[in-house]
Formats: C-alpha cells, structure tokens, sequence
C-alpha cells in the first residue's frame, strides 16, 4: 500500500518579486489501522499503512497484550472502504487477560493514552533492565547523519517522525517512520522482537515522553536516544527501570539523565 500521494497546492515566494507557484506536493498518507484480536476489535490508530506487522506485534509486546511473538498464531491485513483491519489471532491466556484489562483507545496523531479507562493503566510497573550495554557515546553523531539519511519518507514529505535502532558499534540495523512517534516506536520494537533482540539501543525523532520510555523498557532494550526532550515522568520512570535515556541529541553534544553508566569515552591520545 502506499505511503504517501501526490496533492497540487500552491507555493508562496517571498523574492524580490513576490509569487504564487503552483507545485506538487507529497503527503504523507494518515488512515485509520483497526487492530482486532480473536475477532474483537481493540483499537484504531491513525497510521502510516507500512510495516503493519512490525507494528502489530510491537503494539501487542508494549502494552502487554503477548509476553513473547509466538503468543501470535496468526495475523492477516485486511483493507475495507474505511481503513485497515489488522485480524491477530491470539494465545488463548492472552486474551483472557487482554480482556480483563481491556480498554478502548481512539488513536490519534502524537497521542499515547487516548481513551484509556482508568488512571493506572497510564503507567506500569517494569521489572529493571540488565546492564549489558556499553556504548560510546562519541559515535552518536554517525547515529543521526544515519536516521537522518535513511528517513526516505520523511525527507519526501516532512510530516513523519522515524525511530531506527543501532547496535553497540553505531551500525544501524533499522529504522521505521510513521506519522505517529509511537507507532514508529511500536513497528521498531516489532521487527526488535522478530529478530530475536539484538543488543543495541533506539533512537527517536522525538521527544523521550513517558510513553517512549515505558514502550522501549517493556521490551527490554537498555537504552533511549531523542532528539528532543525528556519529560519529568519519562526520566522517572527511567530511573526506576534503570534504563539509559539521552535527550537532546545533537551534533556534538547530548544531554544523559539517567543511565550514565552504559556510557563511555573513546580513549583518545594526549596530545
């Protein structure tokens, strides 16, 4: 399915000579993804229809629907006059429990916990993260020439936010956009469980929210890198799972929060 379309629109210039030019424009393209599970549907969320799987899975892994991929038996991609339907059928013990904790979320760009019933269901406890990452810090900047190059609908439309996952040596083994950051989130941390978690840590084009945080240290991965801020609650419960979280990502500088210990300096000469 595609990602974006093409729309006339108009330009304004601002020259010596002030003017309108006409211009095709790509925009990205923003549907409803209905996710069903055992013929119940759960939520809709606004998406960019790509890597619908990877999203599936990630969703179902960051809001504790599945425990592991194989709690997914089947999954199938069902597209009607209104959007998408994605159909996943589900180990029978997960969906007792989804239906205990079951809530109905209306999706919406940039939202994390539309529709949400009750106050706890905002935030979950998380058992602490391992410590076996060790990254320089110092490749960082390859890091984002890289999520800034690989971001091919971003660059086409300038409405998508990505988030891309690097290995300890800075190499980058994927990236997923979308219009939704948690989306982008949720399809990353899909293909991160499909290939069997490889170490490494997400970078995002974003800020580190709450959500991102909990989203990132539910399926394990020890380290978070935005571009943007953190908040006082992402940070919080980032110390409290112990989890690495770098805001402020920038050529050449990075602001760390929590987590300074899987960091280091590359040794560099005295001069």
């Amino acid at each position: 399915m595609n990602q974006f379309i093409t729309y006339p629109a108009t330009v304004f210039k601002k020259s010596t000579t002030p003017q309108f030019q006409s211009k095709d424009e790509i925009l990205a393209i923003e549907m409803p993804v209905a996710l069903v599970y055992n013929g119940i549907s759960h939520t809709v969320m606004m998406c960019t229809p790509s890597d619908l799987e990877d999203f599936a899975m990630g969703f179902s892994l960051t809001e504790g629907i599945i425990d592991k991929p194989t709690d997914i038996y089947g999954l199938d991609i069902v597209e009607n006059c209104h959007g998408i339907e994605i159909q996943i059928e589900l180990a029978t013990r997960c969906f007792v429990r989804l239906k205990e904790l079951r809530r109905t979320l209306t999706g919406r760009t940039g939202c994390g916990i539309c529709g949400s019933e009750q106050l706890e269901q905002v935030t979950k406890k998380l058992p602490k993260l391992d410590r076996t990452l060790l990254f320089d810090i110092t490749l960082l900047d390859s890091c984002l020439s890289e999520i800034y190059n690989a971001q091919m609908l971003g660059k086409a439309t300038g409405s998508t936010h990505a988030a891309a996952f690097f290995d300890i040596t800075g190499k980058l083994l994927a990236i997923r956009e979308d219009v939704g950051r948690h989306v982008a989130l949720d399809k990353l941390l899909g293909w991160h469980a499909k290939n069997h978690k490889p170490q490494g840590f997400v970078l995002v084009t974003s800020r580190a929210s709450y959500e991102m945080v909990q989203k990132v240290a539910t399926c394990g991965v020890e380290m978070l890198a935005a571009i943007s801020a953190g908040t006082e609650l992402a940070v919080k419960i980032a110390q409290e799972t112990d989890l690495t979280l770098i805001g402020f990502a920038r050529e050449g500088r990075a602001t760390i929060y929590t987590g300074m210990e899987r960091l280091q300096i590359a040794d560099v000469e005295n001069e």
